[in-house]
């Protein structure tokens, strides 16, 4: 009896200890629960920089209505700090006075406010710029990147929660460039782009006449073989007769679709015409600023894919909002990216987003778009630029965007 009594005893301040033990790590959780909660409310934006980037080009080269051909590339980017040291980064295309309206318009509005107050920023910095979606993409970006580090959770868990873990891409790639002629550049360049495992390409059109471009887009297919799903974009070079008559040369060639091949202004004018008679899918939207913009080209069945880019159209947030909508009424969205890491970055993580646009067992994932011209911001920007493997980039799950920022390279190209 005093043996059991013993060891029922040692049993009790055994579990008077572990109890205890539990006790006291719960407390410093909740402890550490409440600093980081005290330190999430006192966070502050203290400081916001633009970086125009500039880099002259090897060879020139342009899309279809690049005349005369680009020699220099160039980014806005965006660095947004604040007082507990963690920084965010957003880029955009310095055009339509997106470095101003930053610079003199947001950056007031965003000092010493808190980056986790996301609606309330979002709100606020629309109204300040009479809709510059460019500018608030650079911006946004910056902001979701930075709320992600603060509340260490990767952007897309911010959205909700990625569908994907890995994204599909296709190679952004085939410009006409100074030089070359592209009936010998583009079927090189594709049969490379899928040797080294990309299996969606895209090509430049509308140049040239359509009876060449045909024998081009002929000779791209050849080189790829059946396999390979190939897209083409007009960058507005064409009329509503001509589209038409590269459109069907493309149906004919087994292309995904055609991306917009009349001029985008004002308001994708005759595109819902075009998209009854043009015989494979017509994509278009990387020119939206907003959900607005967006909801007008959705509601005149203009389009049978959308392409919203993060970077032009207000962000992460408003892409998402653009994609959903769109979903609505049975459009599929493969994002619009043209620009280095943070951009593609930011893409990434939208595109892991979306889900597939059906509920069948086929796949018909959405695609990453990842330029593939000369462009040093997509590899020296970052300490680890994207892979692409077996035709896909894995999402980051790093916080925030989930990059390393080169800021050496920032001031090596910043003007």
């Amino acid at each position: 009896m005093p043996e059991t009594n013993s060891r029922r005893n040692v049993l009790k301040s055994a579990i008077a200890v572990v109890s205890g033990g539990i006790l006291q790590s719960a407390i410093s959780s909740q402890a550490a629960l409440a600093e980081d909660e005290a330190a999430r409310r006192d966070l502050k934006i203290t400081k916001v920089k633009t970086f125009l980037l500039k880099h002259t080009l090897k060879k020139p080269f342009g899309v279809s209505v690049s005349v005369p051909l680009a020699r220099t590339r160039t980014a806005l980017l965006v660095k947004i700090e604040t007082n507990a040291g963690l920084v965010g980064w957003g880029e955009t295309g310095p055009i339509s006075g997106a470095r101003g309206t930053i610079d003199d318009h947001m950056q007031p509005i965003l000092l010493g406010r808190n980056p986790l107050e996301y609606r309330k920023l979002w709100r606020s910095l629309w109204g300040a710029n009479f809709g510059n979606g460019i500018a608030l993409g650079a911006v946004e970006m910056a902001l979701n990147d930075l709320r992600g580090k603060a509340l260490g959770l990767p952007v897309a868990e911010l959205f909700g929660g990625r569908v994907r873990d890995t994204v599909p891409v296709y190679a952004s790639t085939m410009n006409y460039t100074a030089g070359r002629e592209p009936e010998e550049q583009y079927p090189k360049q594709a049969a490379d782009f899928a040797r080294r495992g990309f299996k969606a390409l895209k090509m430049r059109l509308g140049r040239y006449g359509v009876a060449r471009e045909a024998r081009v887009a002929k000779l791209v297919r050849e080189a790829v073989g059946p396999s390979v799903k190939l897209m083409a974009d007009g960058n507005g070079a064409y009329t509503l007769r001509t589209a038409m008559q590269m459109g069907r040369v493309l149906d004919e060639l087994g292309f995904e679709f055609f991306e917009e091949p009349l001029p985008q202004s004002p308001r994708y004018a005759g595109y819902a015409e075009l998209r009854q008679k043009l015989p494979l899918p017509l994509a278009g939207g990387e020119a939206l600023d907003s959900r607005i913009a967006a909801k007008d080209l959705i509601d005149r069945r203009c389009i049978d894919i959308i392409q919203p880019d993060p970077a032009l159209c207000g962000g992460i947030g408003e892409a998402l909002f653009v994609a959903e909508m769109a979903a609505l009424s049975r459009i599929q969205c493969i994002p619009h990216c043209w620009g280095g890491a943070i951009a593609i970055a930011a893409s990434v993580h939208l595109a892991s987003l979306l889900p597939e646009p059906h509920w069948g067992f086929t796949k018909d994932t959405p695609l990453l778009e990842l330029d593939q011209s000369e462009n040093p911001w997509r590899t020296e920007l970052v300490k680890q630029p994207f892979e692409v493997i077996d035709g896909a980039i894995k999402v980051p799950s790093k916080p925030g965007l989930g990059i390393e920022v080169n800021e050496d390279v920032v001031e090596k190209y910043a003007q």
